[in-house]
């Protein structure tokens, strides 16, 4: 199981391994509304992808944990998640 798991990783990188570069920005996104968005904002923007209600409240129940954080600890995890991303893919307008 363990050679089967490793296997699909690898085939994954090597056929697929442009397709982080538009998932990127997309991922950036939302986890930037997870962080600092409202909650009803942070919910509209879950329908798009047209997801069972329980994983819209599990999602939910998530921002309600970072909402419980202090809001410059949240910034500096935007910021750093900004440039981890940034140095993984290729996003137009963000520079180190």
């Amino acid at each position: 199981m363990k050679l089967l798991v490793s296997l699909l990783l690898v085939t994954l990188v090597l056929c697929c391994h442009e397709a982080d570069a538009v998932a990127c920005p997309t991922f950036l996104t939302e986890s930037t509304k997870n962080l600092l968005a409202p909650e009803a904002v942070f919910r509209l923007s879950l329908q798009k992808y047209n997801v069972p209600p329980e994983v819209v409240e599990a999602k939910l129940q998530v921002k309600r944990c970072t909402d419980k954080m202090d809001l410059s600890k949240r910034l500096l995890f935007g910021k750093v998640l900004t440039e981890i991303v940034a140095r993984n893919c290729v996003l137009p307008g963000v520079s180190i």
